[in-house]
Order: structure tokens, then C-alpha cells, then sequence
């Protein structure tokens, strides 16, 4: 029987100093991303979020009125356990955001203010491991962050933006996707695990909804199984990997 081999993944790069992670919704950077993010910033580098939506749509008991503040709340909280302290929300209806025009200039004003050499998204791709379909909201945002990373550098692109006093930013050296099945790049996630359990556990609210297990042991087996099988491909260390796009 033949013996399946993978390709290892590489180190992420580490000599920038500002990264911006967008993603559609709360709690989609906490599904894993969380721990590097918290090694990151204990390296001194800044990282911001910015969220699509205020998730508003995501549990069934409370009308979205009333759950997005909640969530909101609870993603800020989540942001500062991983040592993040700037978080924005650009008011895309959860559940129905369009990939286009103007979600890509919205990106690419976000990308503008915060001038960061690395930008981070979820999986943008059609299903998750080829298995499960993905949902619109993250194919539609990490599209546009895709290409709102190169929208961002042309003044003639949303030349709107420059007059508003956002000046092109050509900054951008990488797009790193995470949660993608074709990863080529990882992070070790020894140091900022217990963090990213803690980090997901603000989102309480949401995940009282999601599942009926105990969620702490729920937040737990998830993220740790995650890595586990991760660092196979990262030296057996457990691992955040990403796929890395290089501009």
C-alpha cells in the first residue's frame, strides 16, 4: 500500500509590522486564526479587524436587532484576549452580502486607513476541504479582500477614496487565507492555543446557539484537534495555516 505523503508547509513571513484580518463575520477569525494572531501581537506587531457584517442573522432565537449589538460586544471582547484592540465593522447585511463594487471599495478604504503589509481572510473558496459547502457571505468577502489588495494601490480605482483623504497604499506584500484547503504556509499555535480557546469563548451567545455540548469543551476539542492535524505538515508541531498569496 502506498503511504500518502504531503507537502510540508513554510514558516509565515515575519518581518512586517501591521496586518488587517477581514472577515464576513463575528467569530470567523476565532475558528482557529486566533492563535496566531495572539502570537503575533506578543511579537509587537499590530494587527486590526475588520468584520463585513455585525452577524446579525446568525442565531435563530434572537432577531437580528437585538443580536448584533450582542455580538458586537462579544467580538470585541474576543479581539482584546488575542490583543487586539481596533475593530470595525463596514455594516454589510449578515447573510447577504454581494461581492462587487462596493464591498471592494469598502475594503479597500479599510486597506487604505490601516497600510498593512499583511492581509488576512477566510477561505474563499466554494466548500471547506472539498467537503462542505461554504457559505455566500465568505466566498463574496474573500473575494473582494482578494482583490481589494490591489484596488487599494490604483488612485484611479475609487478615485472617491483619495478625495476623502485615503491616499493609495501599495503596501500590501501578502494575502493570507485561512482556513483554506490548499495551504502553504503555517503558524505555530503552541504559544497563543490557550488564548484562542479563551478568545472563542467570548462568543457565547453564539455558540450557546450553535451547540448543545458544554462550550468550553466544545471551543476546546475543536481548536485543538484543528491544529493537531494541521502540524502534521508543520514538523508535528500544532499549527495555524494559511494560504499566502504574495503581491
Amino acid at each position: 500500500m502506498t503511504e500518502v505523503t504531503f507537502t510540508q508547509l513554510e514558516p509565515m513571513p515575519d518581518d512586517w509590522q501591521r496586518a488587517l484580518a477581514v472577515v464576513a463575520h463575528p467569530d470567523d477569525l476565532e475558528y482557529g486564526c486566533a492563535a496566531a494572531i495572539a502570537t503575533w501581537t506578543d511579537a509587537g506587531r499590530e494587527v486590526a479587524y475588520v468584520l463585513a457584517t455585525r452577524g446579525e442573522a446568525g442565531i435563530d432565537t434572537l432577531e437580528p436587532a437585538e443580536a448584533g449589538p450582542i455580538r458586537e460586544r462579544e467580538q470585541r471582547a474576543s479581539a482584546a484576549v488575542v490583543g487586539v484592540s481596533t475593530v470595525e465593522f463596514l455594516d454589510h447585511r449578515d447573510g447577504v452580502i454581494e461581492y462587487g463594487t462596493a464591498l471592494r471599495r469598502d475594503v479597500a478604504a479599510a486597506i487604505r486607513r490601516h497600510r498593512p503589509e499583511l492581509v488576512i481572510t477566510l477561505n474563499h473558496r466554494e466548500t471547506w476541504g472539498e467537503t462542505f459547502w461554504n457559505t455566500p457571505d465568505h466566498v463574496a468577502v474573500g473575494r473582494a479582500v482578494l482583490d481589494a489588495a490591489g484596488d487599494a494601490g490604483n488612485r484611479w480605482i475609487f478615485p472617491e477614496l483619495t478625495e476623502q483623504g485615503l491616499e493609495p497604499w501599495n503596501g500590501v506584500r501578502w494575502v493570507a487565507v485561512a482556513g483554506s484547503s490548499m495551504p502553504t504556509h503555517a503558524v505555530d499555535a503552541a504559544a497563543g492555543r490557550e488564548r484562542a480557546v479563551r478568545s472563542l469563548l467570548e462568543h457565547r451567545t453564539y455558540l450557546e446557539e450553535l451547540t448543545d455540548e458544554d462550550p468550553e469543551a466544545y471551543v476546546r476539542g475543536f481548536l485543538t484537534g484543528d491544529a493537531r492535524e494541521s502540524g502534521k505538515r508543520f514538523g508535528g508541531r500544532p499549527a495555524v495555516t494559511f494560504e499566502l498569496f504574495p503581491r
